[in-house]
């Protein structure tokens, strides 16, 4: 394959976000307490809840829109406000300064923010595997994060980054061995060759490759054309997205711990409806103001689901192993510049399954099969642009 001709194959708008980001509720009060009620439609009140994401509107964040649509926040005395970020707000700094109720957020990321004094508590771990890939040209001779070595190695930032140096520890290279380039959340660099191994997630950036034509075919790429790197597949993996809340409220506020767990009731149940309605999941997405094309939207969906079902211990249920292996992870990986998300081992209030334990309880009393044993995702086909 003729590498100069990659470098037109670049990505059309791939990034293309809706200018009108749609709030899923309004009037909230952010407080967890009720003190500042909506009226609900049977006449009662809702508590009013802030959910900070960590991006904007896509598929990552499928249950939780799902949850708003589909009333399941409504059923547990809920009103749930679900805000945006697309990288102009930290989440974990959010739900430190008290301007939300609840956030999403990487561990590591978190991790760092706890270090540096913030008094937050991972209530729930959604994300069971990590989604981070490094992507290379099939004819790279990049297999494994061993061959990072002299190459040119993508990496987003902002706290993105720390599953890769972290497995390049565990291989004994350090960022001296390699070229460590910022690359934006897309694949246009690597598509230009500007570098050799780009960082994607399996529910986005590796979907804008195979909906990208290749342009000494005419027809778009294939999962042959690559080398794939899981980061789930090295001793850099991390957990990824978690459920965040107010450490010092979840201690001392019962209003607050039971909202709490109203509120992971609701939020299992809306990623209940996305693994078994993946199509409907993405078509709340996109009406929530999410950018993408139909057939990204249900790949990103779809992908997302794959990190979270099946759960043999209950959907949330954090496992000390993965949080142990994260941490361990945290404190080996050191960047281009000598930083370290943390340095020494977080607090036990860091992490809980109290509350998670109390909502999976009371759904499987109710019968609702909170491991998704049978989950099958589906067969998406990406459409070029992802359209």
């Amino acid at each position: 394959m003729n590498h100069s001709r990659r470098r037109f194959a670049t990505i059309g708008g791939a990034l293309a976000i809706s200018a009108a980001l749609v709030l899923t509720a309004c009037s909230a009060s952010g407080d967890g307490s009720g003190g500042d009620a909506a009226d609900g439609g049977d006449g009662g009140d809702l508590t009013s809840v802030k959910l900070q994401l960590q991006w904007l509107p896509q598929g990552q964040f499928a249950g939780y829109f799902a949850a708003v649509d589909q009333g399941f926040f409504e059923e547990e005395g809920l009103d749930v406000e679900i805000i945006p970020s697309g990288g102009d707000i930290v989440p974990q700094d959010a739900l430190a300064n008290g301007d939300v109720d609840y956030a999403i957020a990487w561990v590591p990321k978190v991790l760092g923010s706890i270090e540096q004094g913030a008094n937050l508590t991972n209530i729930a771990q959604i994300f069971q595997k990590s989604g981070t890939l490094q992507v290379s040209w099939a004819d790279s001779g990049i297999d494994s994060v061993a061959d990072f070595e002299g190459k040119k190695i993508g990496s987003w930032g902002f706290g993105n980054e720390w599953e890769i140096f972290a497995a390049m520890a565990a291989e004994g290279l350090d960022s001296s061995t390699v070229q460590i380039i910022t690359q934006d959340f897309n694949m246009n660099a690597f598509l230009q060759g500007d570098i050799d191994a780009a960082q994607a997630m399996t529910y986005n950036e590796y979907a804008q490759l195979l909906e990208t034509p290749n342009p000494d075919t005419g027809e778009l790429y294939q999962a042959e054309d690559f080398n794939v790197i899981s980061y789930q597949d090295t001793v850099g993996a991390m957990l990824q997205d978690a459920i965040w809340a107010d450490t010092e409220r979840l201690e001392s506020d019962e209003a607050y711990q039971e909202t709490t767990v109203a509120f992971l009731k609701a939020v299992i149940k809306g990623w209940i409806y996305a693994a078994e309605n993946p199509e409907q999941a993405s078509e709340i997405t996109i009406a929530e103001g999410s950018g993408w094309g139909p057939s990204h939207e249900l790949w990103m969906v779809n992908e997302t689901n794959k990190l979270i079902w099946p759960s043999p211990d209950g959907i949330g249920m954090i496992d000390e192993a993965a949080w142990d292996a994260t941490v361990a992870g945290a404190l080996s990986a050191v960047n281009e510049s000598g930083a370290s998300p943390i340095t020494e081992e977080p607090p036990a209030t860091a992490w809980s399954n109290e509350w998670i334990t109390q909502a999976l309880d009371e759904l499987k009393a109710d019968g609702v099969d909170v491991t998704g044993e049978s989950f099958k995702p589906i067969d998406v086909e990406l459409a070029e642009g992802g359209n």
